[in-house]
């Protein structure tokens, strides 16, 4: 008997167009997850067959779909649906389309709480492809609420990396040591954590949010074209079923302080073998076998940022071409430059220009609202026109130009 869905395109059939539609496929078909906190699942929906994702709901009832293909959320127990920025989805091999599903804590705690109330323990995750001219698909993917311990995928749903201080961008003299850094981790399920730390140096080029992603929430095509940088050291640590872990960051001593300029210090996580986190493409037939994501996340690592030229002094010095006599610095008029505070920023970069080319840089912490130029900058504004930028910078490495290319006279405007 046919499907309902197929009367959409009988016109098509006996024109000699493609047969009625298949049910779209996905693997893993379902998962565990944790009932009182996010979990994040690596998700392969095949064949695409010309189709398109467009949305994405959780939900505790399914209902037939028709005239569409498959079955569909149950508008009444409409628990969410996936946040635009946590939509990771990418094409995967072949004819597929791989998903990451961060079910956010919010829609646990009411799947839990319909469960609770007398529903089932499980609730769904639905995903709708379109195409033109053709039914819909719907797609779902069972979510059975657990505690979060052994048979839930090892996805990462926190990650807080800081120094052994309370600073948030540490400030210190060329050669000086770091101090200790951490990273403390909130996770489900239990595994092997394995990854890397690394440093961007002064100059370099920032990574992309993409670029920081755990290698288990990217598709294997992709896995080996995200920037790398210095690796300063590995880690390969057990993360046992409780949820929390404090993983030590790499030696300070191998991190470099020599030169003047602002650093990053990146952590990136490889994908284990971890069962639970598994893909099976041939569950889909498709080549490729199993696909590995054991300590995904949803969304980029974060990064820590340390600035090497002290607090207050120049951070990459132009030079200024022998302007250094005592007695014509001493004569100079004090020239300060004033802001305002910005909320997010982590550090300040201060640019001087005379008469267009750059003379002087400075970085300046979190808490500044002004900056007194040294005599031997002060003492060019004689040269020629002089002007200044300022720009914040947050602890994620975002520029915001706080105050744009402006002249300077001797009351700092």
């Amino acid at each position: 008997m046919r499907h309902p869905a197929c009367a959409a395109v009988v016109i098509a059939m006996l024109a000699g167009a493609a047969p009625c539609l298949a049910q779209m496929r996905v693997n893993p078909t379902g998962v565990n997850v944790a009932g009182q906190s996010p979990t994040t699942v690596l998700l392969t929906f095949a064949p695409l067959g010309g189709y398109r994702a467009i949305e994405s709901t959780w939900c505790g009832e399914l209902i037939a779909a028709e005239p569409d293909i498959g079955r569909r959320c149950n508008p009444s127990t409409i628990f969410g649906s996936l946040p635009a920025r946590y939509d990771l989805s990418q094409p995967g091999p072949g004819d597929s389309f791989m998903d990451v599903m961060s079910v956010p804590a919010s829609v646990a705690r009411r799947a839990y709480d319909a469960a609770t109330a007398g529903g089932g323990a499980e609730f769904f995750y639905v995903r709708q492809f379109v195409k033109p001219g053709f039914p819909a698909q719907f797609v779902a993917v069972t979510c059975r609420l657990t505690a979060g311990g052994a048979r839930v995928p090892l996805s990462l749903v926190d990650v807080r990396l800081a120094f052994a201080t309370d600073a948030r961008v540490a400030y210190l003299a060329s050669g000086a040591a770091l101090p200790h850094v951490s990273a403390d981790l909130q996770y489900t399920g239990t595994g092997r954590l394995v990854g890397r730390w690394e440093i961007v140096a002064p100059g370099q080029e920032a990574p992309e949010p993409r670029d920081l992603l755990p290698e288990g929430s990217l598709a294997p095509a992709a896995r080996g074209h995200q920037r790398r940088y210095a690796e300063v050291d590995r880690f390969n640590v057990f993360l046992p079923p409780g949820g929390r872990y404090t993983l030590p960051g790499p030696d300070p001593g191998e991190l470099p302080t020599t030169v003047a300029g602002a650093y990053l210090i990146l952590l990136r996580i490889e994908a284990s073998d971890e069962k639970e986190s598994d893909t099976d493409l041939s569950a889909l037939g498709i080549a490729g076998g199993v696909v590995h994501a054991g300590g995904l996340a949803g969304f980029p690592m974060p990064v820590l940022r340390y600035v090497v030229g002290g607090e207050s002094s120049a951070a990459s010095p132009v030079p200024h071409d022998g302007d250094g006599d005592p007695a014509a610095l001493a004569a100079v008029a004090t020239v300060e430059l004033a802001w305002q505070a910005v909320e997010d920023a982590a550090y300040y970069r201060l640019s001087i220009q005379v008469n267009g080319r750059l003379v002087h840089e400075a970085l300046q912490p979190a808490g500044a609202v002004s900056y007194a130029l040294p005599p031997f900058v002060a003492a060019r504004m004689a040269a020629g026109a002089m002007r200044w930028r300022l720009t914040a910078v947050d602890a994620s490495g975002r520029q915001r130009v706080v105050v744009n290319w402006t002249e300077v006279d001797r009351r700092g405007r």
